[in-house]
């Protein structure tokens, strides 16, 4: 596979970062010790401008190629935030913070990020600008729209912008792409139902809300089931009830939090239609009342056809045409490089990270990135701009 041989170089550089990051888990908005030292290495490497603080604790670093900036520029962008998960993994490495893990792989987003930018800025193959975006708060707190709405692209106009995600369930060193949607729209979704509470052995005293909280939950499949085309794509889903104190004891109150998925905007909409009307209308006909909050939170993210094609020509650079696959259908899970996406056309990757054997995936607390692709990840974010920017 042929990494770039520079880059190769520092692997073991690039691991012992990735590897500090993972010590350190910091949550959205937090990542305080991540952006310094991220911040200390770009200006190490010699990054014509690095700004922090951008958006609370983001990084934005401008690299020019040889003869200074010549006008055209295009955005890299990595995610820095881990996720408030108690680790399990095992690992050397593995999480000093209670509580808190880099279980989806941004720490090794950071790292490649990084790796390519020692490269960039050691060699400068290219003509015009390269700015390099160290994302805070992309675990559902939207630090991709923040960014976007403090003005990330006027003052540092790209033409393009380019997002990867690491992707354990494609073999290490693979590429996956598609064009159009590729992620996922999402919501997130609340009930407070509120009844009478009462002696468990007395139900008819009160109205019991985990009896109307089980209704709801059970009616709320019927959206996708019977509300939504079935050629088109929807998921909405319960992950979390609470109510209730004891064996013998109704409650006066249950709340309960999930999730909507959708990819056109008129399945969204009527996911929040639907969702809106049903879930008080339910408690109601049970004697109880609820409130429901459908709060969209991220846009399905949209990869520009060109600019797909542009990251499939750097991908195939690195891995070969046989380790580059078009993705079947989108994936479910939703990621605010939409917002990026939606200012400007670009495009979003996976780079294929699993191991041989089982490996556990994003989100799951034995989770640890593999830093055998990070050499990979950092000479694809060097090709892709050496040949968008070609001297």
């Amino acid at each position: 596979m042929p990494v770039i041989p520079r880059i190769a170089e520092f692997h073991a550089e690039m691991t012992a970062w990735r590897r500090d990051f993972h010590q350190h888990p910091e949550l959205g908005f937090e990542e305080h010790r991540t952006a310094r030292l991220v911040a200390e290495r770009l200006r190490a490497f010699g990054c014509d401008e690095v700004v922090e603080g951008f958006s609370r604790t983001g990084v934005v670093a401008v690299i020019h190629g040889r003869g200074g900036p010549h006008g055209r520029a295009i955005g890299l962008r990595a995610d820095m935030d881990a996720l408030p998960i108690e680790e399990c993994s095992g690992v050397p490495h593995a999480s000093r913070h209670p509580g808190k893990m880099h279980a989806c792989g941004h720490d090794g987003h950071t790292a490649m990020l990084l790796g390519a930018a020692r490269y960039l800025a050691e060699t400068r193959n290219f003509s015009g600008s390269v700015v390099l975006i160290f994302q805070p708060a992309e675990e559902n707190l939207a630090g991709g729209r923040v960014m976007v709405a403090d003005g990330l692209f006027e003052r540092f106009p790209v033409e393009r912008v380019f997002g990867m995600h690491n992707w354990p369930g494609l073999p290490a060193g693979h590429f996956a792409w598609r064009e159009g949607p590729v992620m996922a729209a999402v919501a997130n979704l609340e009930v407070l139902i509120t009844g009478r509470g009462a002696h468990a052995a007395m139900p008819h005293e009160g109205t019991d809300p985990i009896l109307v909280a089980a209704a709801i939950i059970q009616a709320l499949q019927s959206i996708i089931a019977r509300n939504v085309d079935p050629l088109e794509a929807g998921v909405l889903t319960i992950g979390h009830v609470k109510g209730g104190f004891t064996y013998n004891v109704i409650p006066d109150t249950v709340s309960m939090q999930g999730t909507a998925r959708w990819f056109r905007p008129e399945v969204g909409d009527l996911l929040e239609q639907r969702f809106l009307h049903m879930v008080p209308t339910i408690a109601a006909a049970f004697g109880a009342q609820a409130t429901a909050r459908f709060d969209r939170s991220y846009p399905a993210t949209v990869n520009d056809p060109e600019s797909t094609r542009l990251a499939i020509s750097a991908a195939v650079a690195i891995a070969g045409e046989g380790r580059v696959h078009e993705m079947p259908q989108p994936t479910m899970g939703a990621e605010d490089f939409a917002f990026m996406l939606q200012a400007r056309p670009g495009c979003y990757i996976m780079l294929g990270s699993g191991r041989t054997g089982s490996d556990p995936g994003l989100h799951h607390p034995a989770y640890d990135f593999n830093d055998e692709v990070l050499p990979i990840g950092a000479s694809y974010w060097a090709r892709l701009v050496e040949q968008l920017l070609p001297r």
